[in-house]
Order: C-alpha cells, then structure tokens, then sequence
C-alpha cells in the first residue's frame, strides 16, 4: 500500500515563454496588388519588345523614300524584289535543306550518345561528360580554320553538306547533354518489363522509351533548326556559289559599303523570321516542357 508521503509530486509545468510579438503589418496578396505595379513593367517590356519589330514592318511595307510613320499606301515591291531579283527564293529553299538535315542528324546522333550515357557505365564517363560541357566554352569561329582543312581535303567546300555536318557537330554536346538528362527521368523498371515480356534492348526502347520522349526530342530538334537557320558563319566560310548561300548570307548581301536598301533588307528579314515564329508557335508547348524536364537530373 502507496502511502500519502511516498508519493512523489508531480512537477509543476514548465513556463513557456511568451511569443514575439508578430508583424502586424498584412502582406498584400496577389489578388490586392495594384495593377498598374503589374501592367506598367509589361507595358515598358513590350515596348522595347514591339517597337524594333513594328520599324520592321514599316520599312518593308512602305514605299520606297516614305518618311511616314504608318505603312500606308502598303506595298509589297520589297519582298518581290528580294525574292526574285535578290534570289531569296533560293537562299530560302538552301536554308530550309539545311535546317531540316541538321535536325535529322543531331536528333539521331543525340538519341543514340544520350541513351549510352544515361544507361551504360564506363570508365571515362565523367571525363567524356567534362569534355561535352567544356566544348560549349568554345566559339564557333575556332573551328573556322580545322573544318574548312577537312572539306578542302574531302572536297566538301562549297557544298551544303559542309555546313550541314559543321552545324550538326556545334549542336551535339548540348543536345546529348539534354537527351542524356531526359531519359534518366525514364524509370529503368520499364525497360526491364519489356524484356521480360521478350522485347530486346532496341525494341524495348523503341516502344516503351521513344514515346516519352517526344518533348525532348522536340526541344533538341527545334533548337538545332534554329541555331543552323540563323548561323551566318559557317555557310559564309564554307559555300562560295551564290546559289547554294543561305539567307542569313543573303541578307548580308543586300548591304554594301555605299549604301542599304532599308527596304529591301526589312523584307528579306522578315522572310528569314516568319518560319522561326510559326516553328515556336507551334511547338511552344513541347519546347518548355522538353527543356525543364532535359535540364533536370534524374
């Protein structure tokens, strides 16, 4: 039997300090900003974004010698003039071959080096990684000198194909980088289902791993269309024949050390812009969703 003395008392609760007092001051929430903190920082971004593309289309829309700030009466004799007697017509159908081919290539090439890295170990693994990232540090005009030695030696020069495989070749370490990230996020579970079920390696990844690609594949494609349709370097250092120029060449040919024809040379630019835009348009979903997923590691 507990006796009253042997009890032991329960010990008093601990005091607990008081609280600091809080910030009485109300955070403003998203709905209850003003609007004008909101639309007066858009309104000036668009304004430097719009204005340089609205000149555009003044100088190649308006007629020759016009001083008016509204493209009226609107005329179309600067792109006529570009397309046929500046052959922009050609340098569009050289562009277009090339983007498309460049496209092709790295895709491939990227597909094939990014499952490699994502899936496979080996010893030089991080060192052929270094390698990828370092490439990116160097410009383009370094190559100028050792590419063009190789297609003079493979009597490439002056022909698409050397600014084809010169594009592609600047356009693989990223895009390897990118499709080597995406795939990891791939969980590797489904490829082994696949061959339990009896698929092989290329089978397996062409029906389970391909189509969770797609947005990837997009974002690498469309960035080597992009890059190749407006590199001017390569097609100036490497195709001499007008006719196998492309349009970024072109468009240096309507300036000359005398004068410019402003006209002339708007409309040739928005010739050169129009695809980009309705390539992004397009694609633009795919683009972001390719990019963020590529650049995060699995």
């Amino acid at each position: 039997m507990i006796t009253k003395e042997a009890t032991v008392a329960a010990p008093a609760p601990a005091r607990v300090a008081p609280a600091p007092p809080r910030n009485t001051k109300k955070r403003l929430a998203w709905d209850e900003v003003p609007r004008w903190q909101i639309y007066l920082p858009l309104g000036i971004y668009l304004i430097f974004t719009l204005v340089p593309f609205y000149w555009i289309l003044l100088f190649a829309l308006r007629p020759a010698g016009s001083t008016s700030l509204v493209p009226w009466p609107m005329t179309f004799d600067h792109f006529e003039k570009v397309w046929t007697d500046r052959s922009f017509g050609t340098f569009f159908q050289n562009s277009v071959l090339v983007g498309l081919a460049t496209l092709v290539m790295t895709t491939l090439v990227a597909l094939a080096g990014g499952y490699a890295l994502a899936r496979f170990d080996f010893k030089i693994k991080r060192v052929f990684m270094l390698g990828l990232l370092c490439s990116q540090f160097v410009p383009g005009a370094l190559l100028l000198v050792p590419l063009f030695e190789i297609f003079a030696e493979l009597q490439m020069i002056n022909s698409l194909g050397s600014v084809i495989i010169a594009e592609t070749v600047f356009q693989l370490p990223l895009s390897i980088i990118l499709i080597s990230n995406f795939i990891k996020n791939v969980p590797y579970s489904l490829e082994e289902a696949a061959w339990v079920d009896g698929c092989g390696r290329f089978r397996a990844f062409r029906i389970v791993v391909l189509p969770l690609l797609r947005p990837g594949l997009i974002a690498v494609g469309s960035f080597a269309f992009v890059h190749s349709w407006n590199h001017f370097l390569f097609a100036l250092m490497f195709l001499n024949d007008q006719g196998k120029q492309t349009i970024p060449v072109g468009l240096n040919t309507l300036m000359s050390a005398d004068s410019v024809d402003l006209g002339a040379l708007a409309a040739g630019g928005i010739i050169a812009a129009v695809p980009v835009v309705i390539v992004f348009a397009f694609i633009q979903k795919w683009l972001i969703t390719g990019f963020s997923a590529g650049a995060v590691k699995g």
